[in-house]
């Protein structure tokens, strides 16, 4: 159930934000394990010339970036899942938006269950409700 906040450089794209939110969830449930229909995808855009890298901005550059932010619930990935996530995206990223600047970004953050949830209820409450399930059952 991650929210994954994507910023690109460019001018916004209805085709590439499909492609972008389709690459980002396929390689989140296959790194990290996460439940595509639970994953949502914010895709926003930024000019060029308003990114910078480097002191000098990337239209000037010729290049392109991205930030990518996750949130994932704490202790529910290793380290070599998360290693291996950040190196598919950056390539995920120099395919789709070609000459990707080195200063490119991928955050993952791992938050307590207890403080992340979605449909109104936390990580945390669902899965001592599913524990609670299978106990009486």
């Amino acid at each position: 159930m991650p929210i994954i906040t994507v910023s690109v450089t460019g001018k916004p794209d209805p085709a590439l934000s499909a492609r972008i939110a389709a690459e980002v969830t396929g390689l989140t449930q296959q790194h990290l394990r996460k439940d595509p229909t639970v994953t949502a995808v914010a895709v926003q855009y930024v000019d060029p010339v308003h990114w910078f890298a480097g002191g000098r901005s990337l239209a000037e550059q010729g290049m392109n970036s991205f930030w990518l932010d996750i949130k994932v619930v704490d202790g529910t990935n290793t380290k070599t899942e998360m290693a291996a996530y950040l190196e598919a995206i950056f390539a995920a990223f120099a395919r789709i938006l070609g000459d990707v600047h080195k200063e490119s970004y991928v955050l993952v953050h791992e938050v307590p269950a207890s403080a992340y949830g979605y449909g109104g209820v936390t990580q945390e409450f669902r899965f001592i409700d599913q524990r609670l399930t299978r106990t009486a059952a």
